[in-house]
C-alpha cells in the first residue's frame, strides 16, 4: 500500500473535523480559540490519531465515534506541545516552523490554550451521541485509557521523569522509563482506543496494545536520532536541543547507527504482533515502518 498516500487522506479527514469542532477565532474569548487553533493547525503528521483509526480499521468495522475519538487524542498532544516549549519547560522559540504558542500569545494565554484543549479532549471523547455506535461501556473505558495515556502515570508523569533527569547520568532503564511515559503511554491509548472503539476481543487488544509498545520506543528513538541529524528546515525547530539541555537520549548510549538499529528491531517486533491479523492490519503494519523512515 502507499503509506504516505493514506497518512495524508487520514490527515486531511482528522484536520477536518477538528476544525468542526475548535471554535473559530472569531468566537468568544477570541484570542483563546485563535491561540487553540494557532497551535492545532500549525502542522503535524497526526500519527496518534491516524494509529487510532487504523487500530480500529484493523479490528474491523470502525464506528463513527472513530474520528471524535482519534481527534482526542490529537488535542491532548498538542496541549503538550504547548506547554513542552514554555520557558519552565523546554523554553523553544519553533516549533513545526513557526513561533511557539507563548512566543505569538504569551505565557499565560499560550497555558490557558493548552489547558482548554486537554479539557476539550474529554468533552469530544463523553460527548453522548445515540448515532456513534458506542455502548456506554465502551465510552467509559475509552475516557479511563485517555486519562491514563495523558496523565500522572503516562505522559505527565513522564515529562516530570524527563525534567528531572537533566544534567544528570542517567541509567539507560531510567531513559526507558522516561520514554515508555512521555511518549510510550500516550500511542499505547491511541491504539487501544481504536481498538476498543471497534470492540475488539481480548486477544486483539492484547495483540495490538504489544505492537503500540514497541511503536511507541520506535517512534521516541527515532525522535532521539532525528534531533541529532535532523535540520532546522526538516524538524521546524532548532536540532541538538537534548544535548544542550543535558539530556540524555539513545543516540547517546547506543550512537546514531546503533540506536537506528535498536529502533528497526521494535519495527520488527510490532509488525510480527499483528501476526493474527489479516491485511486489515496493513496501514498499522506500514506505519510501523515509516516511523522509522521519516524525516520530522
Amino acid at each position: 500500500m502507499d503509506i504516505r498516500h493514506y497518512l495524508e487522506q487520514k490527515r486531511e479527514e482528522i484536520d477536518r473535523f477538528l476544525d468542526s469542532v475548535i471554535p473559530s477565532a472569531q468566537t468568544d474569548p477570541k484570542t483563546l480559540h485563535e491561540s487553540m487553533r494557532y497551535s492545532v493547525f500549525a502542522g503535524g503528521k497526526r500519527i496518534r490519531p491516524i494509529l487510532a483509526i487504523a487500530a480500529a480499521e484493523a479490528v474491523g468495522n470502525p464506528p463513527n465515534a472513530v474520528l471524535r475519538i482519534a481527534a482526542s487524542l490529537e488535542l491532548i498532544h498538542t496541549y503538550s506541545l504547548i506547554h513542552d516549549d514554555l520557558p519552565a519547560m523546554d523554553n523553544d522559540d519553533y516549533r513545526r516552523g513557526k513561533p511557539t504558542n507563548h512566543k505569538v500569545y504569551g505565557e499565560a494565554m499560550a497555558i490557558l490554550a493548552g489547558d482548554a484543549l486537554l479539557t476539550l479532549a474529554f468533552a469530544l471523547c463523553s460527548r453522548p451521541d445515540p448515532d456513534d455506535g458506542l455502548e456506554p461501556a465502551q465510552q467509559v473505558q475509552l475516557i479511563h485509557e485517555l486519562a491514563l495515556g495523558a496523565g500522572n502515570f503516562g505522559m505527565v508523569g513522564g515529562q516530570v521523569l524527563d525534567i528531572q533527569a537533566e544534567n544528570r547520568d542517567i541509567d539507560l532503564a531510567m531513559l526507558r522509563s522516561i520514554h515508555k511515559h512521555k511518549t510510550g503511554m500516550l500511542i499505547r491509548a491511541a491504539v487501544r482506543m481504536g481498538a476498543i472503539a471497534a470492540a475488539a476481543t481480548s486477544a486483539q487488544l492484547d495483540d495490538l496494545t504489544a505492537y503500540a509498545d514497541d511503536v511507541g520506543l520506535a517512534f521516541q528513538i527515532a525522535d532521539d536520532v532525528l534531533n541529532v541529524t535532523g535540520t532546522r528546515e526538516e524538524l521546524g525547530k532548532n536540532p541538538n536541543t537534548d544535548a544542550q539541555r543535558g539530556k540524555k537520549t539513545y543516540p547517546a548510549f547506543y550512537g546514531v547507527e546503533g540506536a537506528l538499529a535498536l529502533a528497526n528491531e521494535c519495527v520488527d517486533r510490532a509488525t510480527k504482533r499483528l501476526a493474527s491479523f489479516g491485511p486489515s492490519a496493513e496501514p498499522l503494519r506500514e506505519i510501523a515502518r515509516y516511523i522509522t523512515a521519516r524525516k520530522n
